[in-house]
């Protein structure tokens, strides 16, 4: 035992080096608090060390090193939320929070569980994706920029959060009013030309960017390999890989020189399926030789052109891993995209709220997603259970540090990388010159495909449509008005239109002129001695039809797929 002359030394000595290490810390900035919560503070929200590195990568990989499990966990994780605002929900969206994650609002689920970005959704009943969009919170610019802000500043840091949505157009529209509406995918396959294409994603580029979203899942990379176009119809750009692959490409180049990261989906191609991955996991039996010729191709050129996501689509593809769901796939997801393609940014999951993800516990599911080679998990079931299988995926050993850093790592570099970006201008929302490259695409698309090619209809019009296309009907008839053609209620010559969902059973026998807004697959079943595409229903797109009927304009889009009966142009 020491004496007492010895232990009063060893009290001196330590009271001395206390006060050394408290004046060596003035020297030092504190860390950035994290907005108020009940949990540890937010990884975004960690010491400034990360400004040491200049780029993004060294910075994520230094901020990496300062974060807890519970950090970690949470910087791979990307759900949605209930309510238009961060802070200020309904009650219902408040019950609806607390059954996703425990919270009332976006800013707490963001801060309990230290979130590494969020997904706005949107139902709309005529949305092929309308199954897993429990919710609707995007409304209108003014609404979603509020949003947004409230968002990142619940998560506080220096990296931003990600903040996307699915801006696809055509059918897969989220943001509908107050914004630049590029016509469908197809449409703008149809006008096959990519450098307008990579305009008009610019476009879309700069208003996503100006409403405070930094990501966009979108484009498309599916190539069409179904008769009828399955699931994934309009809103693929065609069924030819090396026109796909073009489209993407300029799309990727658009989105991304706004500021916005680019997605390309569903990974490794949803395009040769007619069943749905949101209720069921389709099955795709080709060679893997056909997979590298035609449904990686678009894929490998998005990738070449920079995307910074590519999405897993839940697929089974036989050809690579057969029974495994390619987004649960590390041959996929490791092998074949990262080793063959040689993608090195993020991978993102599609929704793991869709059914074949949901076969496991969300927390089992989010373990085995990052253990296949995601880096990013989009809208689990229950943001809670996935947050805490991950946490006991480390604990336990089914889930290894070094790939939940690494898949962080990838994260926080995109969001960096982000973060650097030039901040959005409002103005830019559906300003002339935006609305001009919108209507030059859509009147492009239009498409022949029986009748003379660009010979005037003589009025007066009729104009008829299948069920629940009253505002498309509304739109063309002003649109003729417009263009110099008489319009009446009944008794004029027939223009019919019909779009997405639309069979045979839709058409109108007595039409003088048949017009498809979606996939032009049904125009062969048609009667008409006139038949048009336009491939969408934007209100643009029905004032090029116009256009085109009134004689105004030639209609020189070419059909981007096959369709039975019918030559791709006759013009």
């Amino acid at each position: 035992m020491a004496s007492p002359r010895s232990r009063l030394a060893l009290l001196f000595a330590a009271v001395v080096a206390a006060i050394l290490v408290a004046v060596a810390a003035c020297g030092k900035p504190a860390p950035r608090a994290a907005a108020p919560s009940s949990s540890p503070p937010s990884a975004t929200a960690a010491p400034a060390s990360p400004s040491q590195a200049a780029d993004p990568a060294g910075r994520a990989a230094a901020l990496v090193k300062t974060l807890s499990d519970e950090q970690l966990a949470g910087q791979v994780l990307m759900p949605y939320a209930y309510g238009a605002s961060a802070t200020n929900v309904s009650a219902g969206s408040a019950q609806g929070n607390q059954k996703l994650g425990k919270v009332d609002t976006p800013a707490q689920m963001i801060q309990k569980y230290h979130l590494g970005g969020l997904i706005l959704v949107g139902f709309s009943a005529d949305d092929p994706t309308s199954t897993n969009q429990a919710t609707t919170n995007v409304d209108n610019p003014k609404q979603i920029t509020a949003l947004t802000a409230g968002l990142q500043q619940a998560a506080g840091g220096e990296a931003p959060i990600l903040i996307g949505t699915d801006q696809e157009f055509g059918v897969v529209t989220r943001i509908k009013t107050g914004v630049t509406l590029l016509p469908s995918a197809m449409a703008v396959g149809a006008g096959g030309n990519p450098a307008a294409t990579q305009q008009g994603w610019k476009v879309a580029g700069d208003e996503l960017r100006a409403m405070g979203l930094n990501v966009d899942f979108a484009p498309d990379a599916d190539v069409l390999g179904t008769a009828d176009g399955g699931v994934i119809g309009s809103r693929s750009f065609g069924s030819d890989p090396k026109a796909v692959s073009d489209q993407v490409a300029a799309s990727v180049r658009g989105l991304q020189g706004a500021g916005v990261a680019a997605t390309l989906k569903h990974f490794p191609g949803h395009g040769s399926t007619p069943s749905d991955s949101h209720t069921d996991l389709p099955v795709i039996g080709k060679s893997k030789a056909d997979l590298d010729k035609v449904d990686l191709a678009p894929f490998k050129a998005g990738i070449d052109a920079g995307a910074q996501l590519v999405m897993s689509g839940h697929l089974d593809v036989k050809s690579i891993d057969p029974g495994v769901p390619a987004s649960f796939s590390h041959k996929a997801l490791v092998d074949v995209l990262r080793g063959e393609l040689g993608f090195k940014g993020v991978v993102v999951t599609d929704a793991l709220n869709m059914a074949p993800a949901e076969k496991w516990p969300a927390g089992e599911a989010a373990v085995r997603a990052l253990n296949a080679g995601n880096d990013l998990l989009l809208m689990p079931p229950n943001v809670g259970e996935a947050y805490q299988g991950l946490l006991d995926g480390l604990h336990t050993g089914t889930l290894k540090k070094d790939r939940l850093v690494e898949a962080a790592t990838r994260d926080l570099t995109l969001r960096f990388t982000l973060a650097d970006a030039q901040a959005g201008d409002q103005n830019l929302l559906a300003a002339k010159s935006h609305l001009d490259v919108a209507s030059g695409l859509a009147a492009a698309a239009v498409t022949q495909l029986r009748g003379q090619c660009g010979v005037p209809i003589k009025g007066p019009v009729t104009v008829t449509t299948s069920g629940g296309r009253d505002t498309s009907k509304a739109n063309l008839e002003k649109a003729l008005r417009s263009a110099g053609v008489q319009v009446v209620p009944s008794g004029g010559r027939i223009v019919h239109l019909v779009g997405y969902g639309d069979g045979t059973g839709d058409l109108n026998a007595k039409a003088d002129v048949t017009v498809g807004m979606d996939t032009p697959y049904v125009l062969g079943k048609a009667k008409s001695p006139n038949v048009l595409a336009t491939y969408s229903s934007t209100p643009d797109a029905l004032k090029a039809l116009a256009q085109v009927l009134a004689g105004k304009q030639k209609p020189t889009g070419k059909s981007p797929v096959d369709v039975p009966g019918l030559p791709r142009s006759v013009c």
